[in-house]
């Protein structure tokens, strides 16, 4: 009987939540054989003495809760033509964090590259393809990902590694399971080409803790929101084509609906200061809700010339504004939005806890209105550019840069300050200060906290905390024992459960 590498080992007098890593059992690889294909393979000795299995058609299987069909540690390998399966299951943060059950796995510095590659996993936790840790990088091409478990995302990053991937078919059908997913420590993604489709609830097309960009590509999520951003990441759309469909109630933190959440959980996954999302080209269809949902961050959303469709005739195109994360007065969205040669038509809110600047540039349109109710949040609008904004309602804005033809009032009436503007006129206003608040974890614009131990971070986001001395088991944030490699499991903030907390993508998520 061996341990899987994130396995871990049951130390006297210490209790250990049952939703760390747990004994893996036996290992069951098994390979076939056949003319039809041939593995190309590349690799040196695994300090472990472990090797992966192959034969001559590259078949690899595991069925070992815990467990890897291939695992690159620390060093280069390459695989071509192969077909990887995986079964078994795994829980929480082992698998969510550190890459126990994927079935393809790479570690420790290791650079690991694939092409023409079936992966295929059904259990619980079973990412497809994963990389972690700073250092990693897994190449993968010209492939084809399925996976149907809960919690089992298609690519999978996390730690500060690095995926880059080419022209992948990635299908994913259980909940919680991002096509194209990070976790804790994130790191750097990126995707050109291929099709990316999620069917399960809280399973987003991108869920990012990290920084991913995605280009010309075909994106759908069929029950969830299409992209969420997390803390101090971002997600790049360049030409890429992408369908949300979020219809699906994933935690009663939120009632709204929408295809792009940005946020921060509060779970300590990301940390704290200005998210990102920013499309370029491309396509962006809404079914239900809102187009845009920003809440208890501050982002910047850049968007040129992407065209934006919402079919759902009551949804917003943005709504900032408080949800069930973070602490209540000060949980709203604080959004820098800047539109370049670009078409918008849908309304926005701005809720009392919440700021937007809105840039319109370079010839752009927008058609509707803001706060039509009423004064509510900070918001300063910049028409600028030759670009032009046409009421469909009454606004209430608190300032306005715009030149005598830039606002088209179209019979509605616009208030600046509590003053009405009158059309044909010039107007000169001051921006909104967009402030990434300290959260309750003392997490603040991107900085790690202090290890328990008093020592400071290495200043890399990719860096996850430790977990607290003390406690015990049943989600108590006990401290489980040293893994077999000597690394610690990173830290939840103080009062938060091991839940895998991730924003739609998860147990207790967006909505």
């Amino acid at each position: 009987m061996r341990w899987s590498k994130y396995s871990f080992i049951l130390i006297s007098g210490l209790m250990v939540s049952g939703l760390y890593g747990c004994q893996a059992g036996s290992a069951t690889n098994t390979t076939e054989t056949s003319e039809e294909s041939t593995a190309v393979i590349e690799s040196t000795e695994q300090e472990n003495g472990q090797e992966n299995e192959t034969s001559e058609n590259g078949v690899y299987s595991n069925s070992a809760d815990g467990e890897h069909a291939i695992e690159v540690d620390g060093k280069e390998e390459s695989y071509s033509n192969i077909e990887v399966t995986k079964t078994g299951d795994s829980e929480g943060d082992e698998a969510d964090f550190y890459g126990e059950n994927a079935a393809v796995f790479a570690t420790n510095g290791a650079t690991l590259t694939v092409t023409d590659a079936t992966v295929n996993t059904d259990g619980t936790h079973a990412n497809g393809v994963f990389s972690y840790g700073e250092g990693t990088t897994v190449n993968i091409s010209d492939s084809t990902i399925e996976t149907k478990g809960n919690c089992s995302g298609g690519i999978m990053t996390t730690g500060g590694g690095t995926m880059n991937a080419d022209n992948l078919t990635i299908h994913t059908t259980g909940n919680s399971s991002a096509a194209i997913r990070s976790d804790r420590g994130g790191g750097t993604v990126t995707v050109n080409g291929g099709t990316y489709t999620t069917d399960g609830k809280g399973s987003p097309v991108v869920y990012s803790t990290a920084d991913i960009t995605v280009n010309d590509s075909e994106m759908t999520s069929t029950s969830s929101q299409g992209i969420v951003v997390e803390g101090k990441n971002s997600v790049t759309l360049n030409n890429c084509n992408l369908t949300a469909d979020n219809n699906s109630k994933n935690s009663d933190k939120s009632d709204y609906y929408q295809a792009v959440m940005i946020y921060q959980s509060m779970s300590g996954d990301a940390a704290s200061g200005k998210s990102s999302f920013t499309m370029t080209d491309g396509t962006l269809t809404n079914k239900n809700g809102d187009i845009f949902f920003v809440n208890n961050t501050a982002c910047d959303i850049n968007l040129t010339n992407a065209t934006i469709v919402n079919e759902d005739t009551e949804g917003l195109f943005l709504r900032a504004a408080a949800a069930g994360w973070g602490n209540e007065g000060s949980n709203g969205g604080k959004v820098d939005f800047t539109a370049s040669n670009q078409t918008i038509d849908g309304n926005i809110i701005v809720d009392d806890v919440s700021a937007l600047n809105m840039y319109l540039t370079d010839g752009s349109t927008w058609t509707g209105t803001i706060n039509e109710s009423g004064q509510s949040g900070d918001v300063y609008v910049e028409v600028s550019g030759g670009s032009t904004w046409t009421l469909t309602a009454d606004a209430y804005v608190s300032s306005l840069t715009c030149d005598a033809d830039s606002i088209v009032l179209n019979g509605h009436k616009l208030y600046v300050d509590g003053k009405e503007y009158e059309e044909g006129t010039a107007s000169s206003g001051t921006a909104v200060e967009i402030v990434s608040e300290s959260t309750e974890n003392g997490m603040t614009d991107g900085e790690m906290p202090e290890k328990p131990d008093g020592n400071g971070p290495d200043g890399s986001n990719g860096t996850p905390p430790e977990k607290p001395d003390g406690n015990g088991p049943s989600g108590d944030m006990g401290t489980p024992p040293e893994m077999p490699n000597g690394e610690t499991p990173p830290e939840k903030p103080s009062g938060e459960t091991q839940s895998n907390d991730q924003g739609n993508d998860s147990t207790t998520e967006s909505n």
